[in-house]
């Protein structure tokens, strides 16, 4: 027992140290710190560091689930330049999507708490907008995590419906009433798992991150080992085959491509969320953000490579192969039916790993929202269960959002289609916003131990000028001939909560311009830059010493 001392004694300091910087952004301690860096991290995509930032790392890697969400989005990639634009396309988003990362880490060092970006945005804007701008900031936030959670389960659904095209031999065409069907018995299933107490989430992300290394390794070793002769590509097309399906012209084909790596290695920020439940925060979800990012594009470009040569020549066949599902196809063609349907389910396990992720990281963004008395009910909403010590009110909401947004389904494909791009547009305009508002506006940014210093400014500038353009991209149809059932739907059906969102907050009354006041302390007034309590902590004077002011 006496040589467990110091570390109890070290654990013991840590979290009065994260409760600390907790209560200087104005909010007591509610949740249990019960993941470790290792566990944050791994959630959306790392596995190194300390033991402690390892767990980190396990939550940003399972949430990300590389293997799971290339095959989500594969028929992005197929039809808009085929092999060159899986490989290639990977290697040239892959930075962009890294400065973003950078440029959020130095956020979430600063200022780690669970509501996140819309509380960074408040702190750093002018006086004069920033209500608004995190009224706006946190309802895109939440509807980020609302549709990621829907396209998560939507595209587990349809590899369902593919694993019984396997198992059977033939094709199987399920009603659009089946696939809601499965798409609700999923996220009902979710809500009761998510509703967990928080040491059982924490430590299932050891077990999901370890499924999906394995399938990583099975897809970049084994799969080439296995596929016979006539499927295997030589390097010039797997490398530099460059195939349009889509009827675009190629140079703007190939950028719609990039949907696929920018919604694959999306929803980093989820790291953010748990800040509240994570040990060592300020450092811990930083490197959460940034080595998932790193891991997911090293293991996705390598998994697009191994793809790559292993797909065949006639692209257009694996696009409407008769199981429904590209990468199924893929599979089937290299593995046979046994294999195939074997490593299939692994990969429908691992999408329903980082489902229950995203539904987790979610809920507490819609607890923090709430807490702030932002949301609709938000009485009832933040509320912390008693017995598991989790938002379970806040989990349901969520799961009840996304069964709704499930009923798209029924206006056609290319409306339900639209949550995956809306979950990356949405998450776009949460993060351009508080990294923006950091340098036009003039605040007192005092920096985390992560900070980047002079190259601060230049990577906010790339991520911004990236996301801006990419926006406008995502909002084009898949086809230059389209009718109004296949349009892109995603303007309309992000530009509809949004304008929700907006009337909801200057609506005559009872909307938040008459209410809301941003982020509410309910400990301490703290907002960085202006009516800090500077004798409100004790480890105050410990920790001033070591931040470098930042007047910008």
């Amino acid at each position: 027992m006496a040589t467990k001392a110091p570390a109890i004694s070290k654990l013991h300091l840590q979290r009065r140290a994260d409760d600390a910087t907790l209560a200087k952004l104005g909010y007591k301690q509610e949740f249990r710190r019960e993941f470790t860096p290792l566990e944050v991290s791994l959630m959306s995509v790392s596995f190194v560091y300390t033991s402690t930032a390892v767990q980190v790392a396990g939550l940003a890697f399972s949430y990300i689930g590389v293997v799971p969400s290339i095959v989500s989005v594969l028929f992005y990639a197929i039809p808009n330049g085929g092999t060159f634009a899986m490989v290639w396309g990977w290697a040239i988003a892959c930075p962009f999507i890294l400065c973003i990362g950078l440029a959020l880490s130095e956020l979430a060092s600063a200022a780690p708490t669970s509501g996140g970006l819309y509380y960074w945005t408040y702190s750093l804007a002018s006086p004069r907008c920033r209500n608004f701008l995190s009224w706006i900031v946190g309802y895109a936030n939440t509807i980020e995590m609302i549709t990621g959670l829907a396209s998560v389960n939507w595209a587990c659904a349809i590899q369902i419906t593919a694993a019984i095209s396997i198992a059977s031999g033939q094709p199987y065409v399920a009603t659009t009433k089946t696939l809601y069907g499965i798409y609700a018995a999923l996220v009902l299933s979710l809500a009761v798992l998510v509703s967990l107490g928080t040491k059982v989430l924490a430590r299932l992300q050891r077990l999901y991150t370890l499924l999906n290394v394995c399938l990583c390794f099975i897809i970049i070793i084994a799969l080439p080992i296995a596929t016979p002769p006539e499927y295997r590509n030589t390097a010039s097309f797997a490398l530099g085959g460059f195939t349009n399906l889509a009827g675009w012209p190629s140079g703007f084909a190939f950028i719609l491509s990039l949907m696929a790596p920018l919604y694959t290695i999306g929803g980093f920020d989820a790291s953010v969320h748990m800040s509240e439940e994570a040990s060592n925060a300020a450092l811990a979800i930083p490197w959460g953000i940034t080595s998932s990012i790193v891991f997911a594009a090293v293991l996705g470009w390598a998994i697009n490579v191994s793809l790559a040569f292993c797909m065949g020549t006639d692209l257009g066949s694996i696009l409407n192969s008769p199981i429904g599902q590209p990468m199924a196809q893929i599979l089937y063609n290299s593995l046979g039916q046994r294999a195939a349907l074997a490593l299939w389910c692994l990969i429908i396990s691992t999408e329903y790993m980082v489902a229950s992720n995203c539904l987790l990281v979610g809920s507490r963004q819609t607890f923090a929202f709430s807490r702030d008395g932002a949301i609709p009910f938000s009485r009832y909403l933040y509320r912390i269960n008693g017995y598991t010590k989790t938002p379970v009110n806040t989990v349901w909401f969520d799961a009840i959002c996304a069964l709704a947004i499930g009923l798209l389904a029924f206006v056609s494909t290319q409306a339900i289609d639209a949550v995956f791009t809306i979950a990356v547009t949405a998450s776009y305009v949460s993060y351009i916003t508080p990294i923006t508002t950091r340098f036009v506006f003039k605040n007192n940014f005092k920096p985390g131990p992560f900070y980047l210093g002079k190259l601060s400014f230049p990577v906010a500038v790339i991520a911004v000028t990236w996301m801006v353009f990419m926006i406008i991209v995502f909002f084009f149809p898949a086809t230059p001939q389209t009718t109004p059932q296949e349009m892109n739907y995603t303007v309309v059906v992000l530009g509809g909560f949004m304008f929700l969102a907006i009337s909801w907050y200057y609506f005559p009354v009872y909307g938040g311009v008459h209410w809301y006041n941003g982020p509410i302390a309910n400990l301490t007034p703290a907002i960085e830059g202006e009516h800090i309590d500077e004798d409100s902590m004790s480890e105050k004077k410990e920790h001033r010493e070591e931040e470098i002011c930042v007047d910008v």
